[in-house]
């Protein structure tokens, strides 16, 4: 395992006695140091090796496996369920005979009270033998009371674990099937699903296994009771059990109904978390685009559905506890009716016999057996949609790697394949062609040729319907949107290989990173946040392209590496790194940089999937093929190779690395170990400390109602709880009169007597009345109240999120942010309102049970007062400790989710680098990490739990000892009521104290759902000034000494700006990467505060809102972002346009290109073709689905809609950031010259890597460490020899340099 958590502090539960794992003695060494300080991820203990993820996951997945096995065999599907039975049912059956102990004990108590009772009925002071007895009676008593305190915890405590070790083995198995799901499967499932099965679904195992034995514990329970009761009171009795069987008919039926309810709101709630994944990855173009409140709308209106749901499931809730509330005291009520109306004579000590019994009953028959079945049929679901994903298709090593004996070789012989099993037209069609050592095969084709599906086949991703593909050699591959995951750029680089200097000095070298690392400080170990946030495309791509040389691979595929960076570095990495590091490898480019060509072995054309021609570079020539129009304009395609001590490569937002808060963390790795791990740990986030404030709670419950709803509900909760204790003072009375009667002192016909007992019995069924309806009035009123909360909460934490800036994305890596919003919801969604009210329930119970006890039995005040007050410091000492572990549980649960997100993104290269067990072993390590805090937590209540009940059950014996040396001054009732009510207490004072615990752990999650409702905010969206509706007619930019830096302490970007933009201008933007081209149109958009004046049309920008600001220009990116949803929402997110217009978006400027140049005729088609066909190639068009953030189309299309979305928008003003780097050259001229001529009239702001893509533009400005170093037309510029752009344009050699120059003549 790769030691990821440098500290390993060894769990003391391994060396611990017999005594100190009962009374849970060996946690005391932690609450001491949780009392002094504030706990640190490195106090936790290590995890036991039993519980080590990946031991549990490799035991569950081999009988899982089984399991497939033998149902392929039987022709049937498979079921989870039994692999799960056959791997933990034993040791789960074991343990469950404890619980049969533990109730058993429960049932003997009220015989011992009985006995007592009638002790006191038959009180004759000279019988020294029937006292002894009584004392007898009482230690039985004791001895029972103490038994259940320490079984009862042992039970639960091993219940958890086994729910603990079953959640993280399937959890594991999730991340390694996600590791090996197909290109299908993928489109079939979404990153927020998978994390939405990671933080919610298997959350079902921990609460079904608590209960799950009370199925059979609780039916047997309620047999021994009634027969106990048959021998007390006869027939009656069967009045009282009808009750009980009614209601848990009743809650079986809710039971059904929870788990139809479950899988509707899971599927609601994997839309919304995955909505607000999109949102997180896509936050700067919906920011750039104001479309804020159109995903706001669309979150919020989800968000109201799953609510919808979950208030229904929590009104069943309310009521299962409600019932759990009142059965016991209607099942006494109608029995003593019963027995009434039989006229069957009882004593004062049956009566408490009864109640005891009947109170035996309610924990495991009325509480845990709804539970158990609600859970397990919550569970079934969860089951069911964890099976359905190990299900799902798994990519099939279709041909062996073969080792490399020397003869390495690719060959792909009439190959033919495609994504969709469906579509009609294959993807890639009869291709045929062989690579050896030392040979560079370029690819080259217009936009969604197949150029990328040509390496993935040749990877194993896509598999043949014929033909077939040998490989013989190490794969190392780079994908088109370079991908890099949490941690340092070394680890990023090295990817589990061992650090050799001067190699990596090479690389680095080769990749020309040493710039960027010597900028970004101390090398290599810069944190690269979720998705690489501080760096630019272009260092991303390098260093994708670093970690591909560094392996050393046999076999290399580029997947158009030179397109995110600028051509004078495109340029170095093709002659340094390609050329030379290669040159002796197998060598597979794909790329749109033609003037490379001429340097490849063998040139492959593709279009529409089929090989159009095949050669060298001479017989190309040679051919004089249609595409030679492409080396025409390719051969200018390149800006300039670096000059000699000039700084290249520096990142534009670098910067905001610089800013990064976290501390970093040296790669600990020994020089001479063979495999390093793949990553350092990125610091956990930073958690608040010490208690939760009254000002939480307060924000809590005022989101969901008024305060006079509140304080209504507050008498409600008193009302109920009087009605409910009075009940109990009552029968004390009614016991008396019993007893009296049965003895004979007085006569039943007596008419004084009737009226009495008439009496008696109206104020009880009254009260028992009041009972009932308060009680389900309360529990329905607190769900409506807290589950209204938290959808307020969600829809203030959506809202602040939206209008953070765009800083704040780098900050936070979006696991840390999903978390909040999938984990923490999820929390005060179902588990907060259920615990708030078991709480108030409990707390008043306790509160009204000592009320009555000390009211019939003043003395009982004595030890009642000392065992509140060391309650309260229990419960204090308990708490300092727990709300820290509690919060590191919060904080330790990101990183599982970072994890997976990140390793979703980079499946294909993860995979191509072999590297799936690397990751494997990180995610066993961030899973045991948090199995250090959920262990520590789970053990931790248990500790408390077992010191509570045992001091309960020292008072239990104070009382039964107590009541027997006082029993000549109390009456039977007194007796029975007081003894009957402590034993209530037993369970119930350590439960309402765990219970108030367990709220201010889960009142964590409200405070960090409220943290995020206070977030820093950019500038307001509308201010009272709007700019006129026609505003900016013109689209005159003017920049006034404009100052940008990213935050507060990082560097300028801009330095001093002075630019004039002319109203209507096509302006071409160049500079080398990091000269701040992009922090231009980041200052231009206000996404970071710029100092110093901008003005369109005479407008301050600062002095209208973002959204008036941003909706008036149109912008397409270099990395385009497309969202969940059809086609049509792509390019049209508020339904502002017609099919017919977005049609005529597609195929814009046919006419007007026809008319100029005839001769262009064929390439305008070309363009028209590139979209609309594509799209009308699509199964259902513009309703075509698009999958998770548009994986089913290539990225060169991507960015083809997001121009589309662009240009929809008719604004005066639209601005590409590098929005064709991924096209092929001739579409690029195409898209460049529709915009010169349907946007004559606008103003048009183009940043380009490609000089090509700029050449034809009005004016050029030029760029250079954040300044404007000269802004001329081209020609005067490529007049003037000491102009940068002139020396940009000669760096690329004599032959482009004239072509360039001839084109702008």
């Amino acid at each position: 395992m790769p030691l990821l958590y440098p500290k390993v502090k060894p769990n003391p539960l391994q060396k611990a006695n017999l005594c100190s794992r009962l009374f849970f003695w060996w946690l005391n060494p932690l609450f001491k140091i949780g009392h002094k300080r504030k706990l640190e991820a490195n106090d936790m203990y290590s995890v036991l090796p039993e519980d080590r993820s990946q031991h549990l996951g490799e035991e569950l997945q081999g009988y899982w496996d089984q399991e497939v096995l033998r149902a392929q065999q039987d022709a049937r599907e498979p079921s989870l369920t039994k692999a799960i039975i056959k791997c933990y049912g034993k040791s789960y059956l074991v343990w469950g005979m404890l619980t049969f102990l533990e109730e058993g004990t429960r049932v003997v108590q009220p015989i011992f009270l009985g006995k007592m009772v009638s002790y006191v009925e038959n009180y004759d002071p000279s019988d020294s033998a029937a006292l002894h007895e009584a004392y007898g009676y009482a230690a039985g008593l004791s001895a029972c009371v103490l038994v259940w305190a320490v079984l009862h915890h042992l039970y639960f405590y091993h219940m958890q674990r086994v729910g603990m070790r079953l959640r993280v083995a399937v959890c594991r198995m999730i991340y390694s099937k996600a590791l090996r799901l197909s290109r299908s499967a993928m489109g079939k499932t979404s990153t927020g699903q998978v994390v939405n099965l990671l933080s919610n679904d298997v959350n079902q195992f921990d609460q079904v296994m608590m209960f799950l034995h009370y199925l059979w514990v609780g039916p047997l329970q309620v047999v021994a009771v009634t027969a106990l009761l048959w021998m007390e009171i006869g027939m009656s009795c069967l009045a009282g059990m009808a009750v009980l069987i009614i209601l848990l008919l009743l809650q079986s039926c809710f039971a059904m109904s929870f788990s139809s309810l479950r899988s509707k709101t899971t599927a609601l709630t994997d839309k919304r978390i995955r909505t607000m994944s999109e949102v997180v990855t896509g936050i700067r173009t919906i920011k750039m685009n104001a479309w804020e409140k159109s995903f706001i709308d669309r979150i919020t209106r989800l968000r109201r559905k799953e609510i919808s749901k979950i208030l229904r499931s929590s009104y069943l809730r309310g009521m299962n506890l409600a019932s759990f509330f009142a059965v016991s005291k209607i099942m006494i009520f109608v029995t003593f009716v019963a027995n009434e109306l039989l006229d069957n004579l009882i004593t004062g000590s049956q009566v408490f016999v009864v109640v005891m019994l009947f109170e035996a009953l309610r924990f495991s028959s009325t509480l845990f057996f709804p539970m158990a079945v609600e859970k397990v049929s919550e569970a079934v679901v969860s089951i069911q949609r964890i099976k359905n994903f190990l299900l799902l298709d798994e990519i099939s090593q279709c041909y062996p790697h073969l080792p490399s004996d020397g003869k390495m070789i690719v060959d792909v012989q009439v190959f033919t394949a495609s994504w969709e099993k469906a579509s009609e037209t294959p993807t890639l069609q009869g291709l045929s062609f062989s690579v050896r050592p030392g040979e560079l095969l370029a690819v080259v084709g217009p936009v969604g040729a197949g150029k990328s599906s040509l390496l993935c086949a040749v990877l194993g991703e896509l598999p043949p319907s014929q033909g077939q593909v040998s490989v013989h050699g190490r794969i190392a591959y780079v994908s088109q949107q370079p991908w890099v995951f949490p941690g340092t750029v070394r680890s990023n680089i090295l990817f589990g290989k061992k650090y050799e200097v001067d190699r990596y000095e090479k690389v680095i070298k080769a990749c020309a990173l040493e710039e960027d690392l010597w900028l970004l400080g101390a090398e290599a170990i810069i944190e690269i946040g979720d998705g690489g946030t501080p760096l630019s495309e272009g260092q991303k791509a390098r260093i994708s392209l670093a970690r591909a040389v560094y392996q050393d691979a046999d076999i290399y595929l580029l997947d158009d590496p030179l397109s995110a960076v600028d051509a004078g570095v495109s340029r170095h990495l093709f002659e340094q790194c390609v050329r030379q590091a290669l040159k002796e490898k197998i060598t597979i480019l794909v790329t749109h940089q033609l003037q490379y060509l001429k340097d490849a072995s063998q040139i492959l054309m593709l279009k529409d999937g089929k090989m159009v021609e095949r050669g060298t570079y001479s017989e190309f020539l040679k051919s004089r093929a249609d595409i030679f129009s492409l080396f025409e304009k390719g051969n200018e395609q390149s800006e300039p190779s670096p000059v000699p001590g000039a700084p290249t490569v520096i990142s534009e937002s670098l910067v905001q690395s610089l800013q990064s808060p976290r501390p970093s963390l040296k790669d600990a790795a020994p020089e001479d170990q063979e495999i390093e791990n793949i990553q350092v740990t990125l610091p956990l986030e930073d958690h608040l400390e010490g208690k939760v404030g009254f000002k939480t709670y307060k924000n809590y419950f005022t989101a969901g109602a008024d305060w006079l709803v509140i304080i209504f509900l507050i008498l409600v909760n008193i009302a109920a709880q009087v009605a409910y204790v009075l009940q109990d003072w009552w029968l004390a009375f009614w016991a008396n009169l019993q007893s009296d009667l049965y003895s004979g002192a007085l006569v039943k016909e007596d008419e004084a007597v009737v009226f009495v007992l008439n009496w008696y019995l109206g104020v009880y069924s009254g009260l028992t009345v009041s009972t009932v309806l308060f009680g389900i009035t309360k529990s329905l009123l607190i769900f409506y109240i807290l589950v209204n909360s938290s959808q307020t909460v969600h829809n203030k934490m959506l809202e602040t999120i939206l209008r953070a800036p765009v800083l704040f994305f780098h900050r936070n890596p979006i696991g840390r942010i999903l978390n909040r919003f999938s984990k923490d919801i999820g929390h005060m969604d179902d588990l907060l309102p259920l615990t708030f009210q078991d709480f108030i329930q409990a707390f008043l119970l306790v509160v009204g049970v000592v009320g009555v006890m000390v009211a019939a039995v003043p003395w009982t005040a004595i030890p009642v007062i000392p065992l509140g007050i060391i309650f309260f410091f229990l419960r204090r000492y308990f708490l300092e400790t727990s709300q820290d572990v509690k919060r590191l549980e919060c904080t330790t649960r990101s990183p599982v989710f970072s994890h997976l997100a990140s390793s979703l993104q980079g499946l294909w290269t993860i995979r191509a680098y072999k590297a799936e067990q690397k990751f494997q072993e990180l995610f066993d390590a961030h899973q045991d990490l948090h199995s250090e805090a959920w262990f520590l937590l789970l053990t931790m209540s248990r500790w408390l739990a077992v010191y509570l009940d045992v001091i309960c059950a020292i008072f239990v014996t104070l009382v039964a000892f107590g009541a027997l040396i006082l029993a000549e001054t109390l009456t039977p009732g007194q007796v029975g009521l007081v003894l009957s009510l402590t034993l209530t207490l037993m369970g119930m004072f350590q439960w309402c104290v765990r219970q108030s615990a367990e709220v201010e752990n889960m009142m964590i999650s409200v405070e960090r759902g409220i943290e995020y409702t206070d977030l820093e905010k950019e500038a307001p969206w509308e201010l009272g000034y709007c700019p006129p509706p026609l505003w900016p007619p013109n689209g005159r930019i003017s920049f006034f000494s404009v100052n940008l830096r990213y935050n507060s302490d990082s560097p300028l970007v801009l330095r001093n700006l002075e630019a004039f933009i002319y109203p209507r201008g096509k302006y071409g933007i160049v500079g080398r990467t990091g000269a701040g081209k992009s922090s231009l149109i980041a200052a231009l958009f206000r996404l970071s505060e710029p100092e110093g004046d901008i003005y369109i049309d005479g407008i301050l920008t600062t002095s209208i809102g973002l959204h008036d600001l941003r909706k008036k220009m149109s912008v397409a990116l270099q990395e385009p972002v497309l969202f969940t949803g059809t086609m049509r929402e792509n390019l049209d997110p508020f339904n502002e346009h017609t099919d017919n217009e977005l049609w005529n978006a597609l195929e814009e400027g046919s006419s007007e290109i026809c008319n100029i140049q005839m001769n262009l005729d064929y390439e305008h088609a070309d363009l028209e073709v590139q979209l609309k066909e594509s799209i009308e190639s699509l199964p259902a068009k513009m309703n075509t689905e698009l999958a998770e953030s548009g994986l089913n189309l290539s990225v060169g299309q991507k960015q083809l809609v997001c121009l589309a979305r662009a240009l929809l928008k008719k604004n005066q003003i639209l601005i590409m950031d590098k929005a064709t780097s991924y096209v092929d050259p001739r579409t690029d001229e195409l898209i460049q010259k529709i915009i010169c001529e349907r946007f004559a009239q606008c103003t048009v702001l183009t940043i380009a890597h490609r000089l090509s893509t700029v050449i034809s533009c009005e004016w050029i400005m030029v760029l250079d460490l954040g300044t404007d170093k000269e802004c001329h037309r081209p020609y005067n510029l490529l007049r003037d020899k000491k102009s940068l752009f002139y020396k940009m344009v000669q760096q690329l050699g004599k032959a482009e340099a004239a072509v360039l120059t001839k084109r702008e003549k």
